[in-house]
């Protein structure tokens, strides 16, 4: 008989509770008997993160480490907005390990099937010597090659039609992001200090919203897969080997492949890198698909998809307001160099 899943905790206290967590644990480490439990820190945004130490009877099962990290909606603002924490457990429960893509690995994810919180526990990478990166940090085109490889080997998992794509969880979301952000929150970025330095070709408000409904409105087709939706290079680590691996998967959703490679590439690295070693970088990517068994795209579809994936990720960030306003004026400089170099707004007709 399978054992039945506990249910998932309102609280970081709950989830830190060692008869909680012998529960929770035990439905991938069954016989675990969690001891004592160490907090240690903890993050709060909209998400809680709270990394936490534990002691086990007779040990440590096989294959589980001691340190872990435990992400939920526990907060006051997250509590209110519970439900965008589904798709994350899901995927990890789901997708993570079946797709064998580069992410943290999860001892345990689980959705409440009322209020649709998720709520993931996972290893401590910082404990184990990783580095999380956001865009103040050095991000080279030899590792950009490498976490290009990694959403081809998401991408191909579930390349066209199949039932996968037909999971709620998975729906497409661009149309949604305007319920939380407009025209008026993208103007205020561009005319304060985080936009200084958007490039003047593509500093129109109107135009960039007018271009994320034009993508949102686009039928589904060749190149629609499974995508992480946010693969900007704040959503990397670097695990204690140097080697790069995908998280924050919030906003993963069926989607064309393009959304996170031109994001990506466009993110990742400095303008002037990226101006040297885009294209080298695209044919990687479609090399590296056809490596996982998936007929590479034309060069000009490829092109074309890597125009209109530079232009949502230019308006993923022209809506951030609640991120470090150096990390938001960086990523708004290179998306909209992008955007302006590619004609983004022009490939797509806007």
């Amino acid at each position: 008989m399978t054992k039945a899943a506990p249910p998932v905790p309102d609280t970081v206290e709950q989830a830190l509770d060692p008869t909680w967590l012998t529960e929770a644990l035990g439905l991938r480490y069954p016989g675990i008997e969690v001891t004592a439990v160490t907090p240690g820190p903890v993050v709060e945004r909209l998400s809680t993160n709270a990394r936490f130490t534990i002691e086990c009877a007779g040990g440590l099962p096989d294959g589980l480490v001691p340190t872990l990290c435990v992400k939920g909606y526990f907060g006051e603002k997250g509590r209110a907005m519970v439900h965008v924490g589904e798709p994350e457990a899901r995927f990890y429960a789901v997708l993570a390990e079946a797709t064998g893509v580069r992410t943290l690995r999860a001892a345990y994810a689980d959705v409440d099937p009322e209020t649709r919180h998720g709520v993931v526990i996972t290893e401590d990478v910082v404990a184990a010597g990783g580095e999380f990166l956001d865009a103040l940090s050095p991000y080279s085109p030899e590792q950009t090659a490498q976490s290009l490889t990694e959403l081809a080997r998401l991408h191909a998992y579930s390349w066209g039609p199949n039932e996968l794509m037909n999971e709620p969880w998975l729906a497409s979301r661009l149309s949604t992001y305007f319920a939380y952000r407009g025209v008026d929150d993208i103007q205020a970025n561009f005319d304060g200090p985080v936009g200084v330095d958007v490039a003047p070709a593509v500093a129109d408000a109107e135009r960039l919203a007018t271009a994320l409904r034009t993508l949102a409105t686009r039928a589904e087709g060749p190149g629609w897969t499974v995508i992480h939706g946010d693969a900007h290079v704040g959503n990397i680590f670097l695990d204690a080997q140097g080697a790069p691996a995908l998280v924050d998967w919030q906003v993963v959703q069926r989607g064309h492949w393009g959304i996170d490679v031109g994001y990506h590439i466009a993110s990742a690295l400095t303008t002037a890198d990226r101006e040297r070693s885009e294209r080298d970088l695209l044919e990687h990517y479609l090399e590296s698909l056809r490596s996982f068994g998936v007929d590479r795209p034309s060069w000009d579809d490829a092109m074309d998809a890597y125009r209109a994936g530079i232009a949502y990720g230019y308006f993923m960030w022209a809506i951030t307001l609640v991120v470090k306003p150096a990390i938001i004026q960086v990523l708004l400089q290179r998306l909209s160099a992008a955007a302006a170099a590619h004609d983004s707004f022009g490939s797509l007709g806007v």
